[in-house]
């Protein structure tokens, strides 16, 4: 099968692996709808990609050297203790943390200038509705409409496509958030009490801090933070958080930030929470934790990628990483197949079952992580690898279980 248009709806990362895929499978003409009118490059935070995972994408082709990365080999976990004159805190536990960790626009920039320029990237067009026509499916613009053999929809998690393909389907609040922050590396306090190898966990009752450095992408290091528990009481509804959202860099109310001030100062030990607070306001940002999967990802000739199709949790690290591997999935089913059809029951059978999978380690996790934490005191090193094995299930965490069949 070497023919066809495919349209592809959303132009981030899953959008432009997505349309990668489908060049690499044969489509005569791959058009490429992204709504918005700005540089996507300059959006996002840090992700981490599991060795592994970063060795198969490498062969699949969508990942490279090229693309900045700092590479991950410890993790440290740390609890406040302040009868320990360490500032780090009391050290529960030291584990191995195979990762290399990448800066999203960036990444987002080399996917994009890997697209072929025979593809069509139509910026500042919103996609205001798909329709499924005889043999294909039909995309509406404010400019008109379009048909297509194939629609993608990698339009995030508020998809159009996904509304037309499942209408009704929608994220469900977990009840906890993620506080995130980005920031140049010079402007860490006493660096020299962090490893640039060293991804750190500070933990508490009630929720964590993970903590990392990624490239910067212009050759230096950023601080990358993400701190999740759950707000105060009735603070999420006030907000509604209820319905899927999120707060960008500056967005945060007086309410949030002083609970993020209150988690630094009196629950982190000191040195993280002080890593924390040398984040600028507009620097912050805020993401609920929303968990959904579409029942299929298929319906006639539209298929879903990427959040469009899966939010997992983020403690699964199976955001970007899980988009990727959705373009290699559906290459390998364009390239197999003799039929449309075909390809798409191929691309479904493995990824619906892969999204599943994913959403239910990250509610796991988020149980283990945040919502009933142990006694990190008590734990120790046995103690925590213990603790790890039961609440990471198969051994699924940096994506093991989405591997390519």
């Amino acid at each position: 099968m070497h023919s066809g248009r495919v349209a592809v709806v959303g132009g981030s990362v899953a959008g432009c692996a997505a349309a990668l895929a489908a060049h690499r499978g044969g489509a005569d003409e791959i058009t490429v709808y992204e709504r918005a009118a700005g540089r996507l490059a300059d959006r996002g935070v840090g992700l981490a990609v599991h060795n592994s995972r970063y060795a198969e994408l490498e062969s699949a082709g969508y990942l490279d050297a090229d693309m900045q990365w700092v590479q991950l080999v410890r993790r440290h976990w740390y609890v406040r203790d302040d009868a320990v004159a360490d500032p780090r805190g009391h050290t529960v536990a030291v584990t191995p943390f195979p990762f290399r960790t990448y800066n999203w626009g960036p990444l987002w920039g080399e996917l994009r200038r890997r697209v072929p320029e025979t593809v069509t990237f139509r910026a500042a067009t919103a996609v205001t509705g798909v329709r499924a026509c005889p043999g294909g499916a039909v995309v509406e613009t404010d400019d008109g409409t379009e048909r297509f053999d194939v629609v993608v929809g990698a339009d995030g998690y508020r998809s159009v496509v996904r509304e037309a393909a499942f209408p009704g389907v929608r994220a469900e609040y977990a009840g906890y958030l993620a506080w995130r922050g980005a920031y140049p590396e010079e402007r860490l306090p006493e660096p020299d009490l962090w490893g640039a190898e060293d991804c750190v966990y500070a933990v508490f009752d009630g929720g964590h801090v993970i903590l990392y450095r990624i490239p910067d992408g212009t050759g230096g290091r950023r601080v990358n933070w993400v701190l999740y528990t759950a707000p105060p009481s009735g603070l999420d509804a006030d907000l509604g958080f209820g319905h899927p959202r999120s707060l960008p860099p500056g967005g945060l109310t007086d309410a949030l930030s002083a609970h993020l001030s209150y988690v630094a100062d009196a629950l982190l030990p000191p040195y993280w929470g002080a890593v924390v607070r040398a984040t600028a306001p507009a620097e912050l940002f805020l993401q609920p934790m929303y968990d959904y999967t579409a029942p299929r990802y298929t319906e006639g000739r539209v298929l879903l990628a990427g959040d469009a199709a899966t939010v997992a949790r983020p403690h699964t690290g199976a955001g970007a990483v899980k988009a990727l591997q959705d373009a290699t999935v559906l290459e390998s089913a364009i390239t197999t197949a003799v039929t449309w059809p075909d390809a798409l029951e191929s691309y479904d059978a493995d990824r619906t079952v892969a999204g599943r999978t994913m959403v239910d380690l990250g509610r796991r996790l988020g149980r283990a992580f945040v919502q009933e934490t142990p006694d990190w005191r008590s734990l120790g090193q046995a103690g925590l690898e213990a603790w790890w094995q039961r609440a990471d299930g198969a051994g699924a965490f940096g994506g093991r279980e989405l591997r390519r069949k």
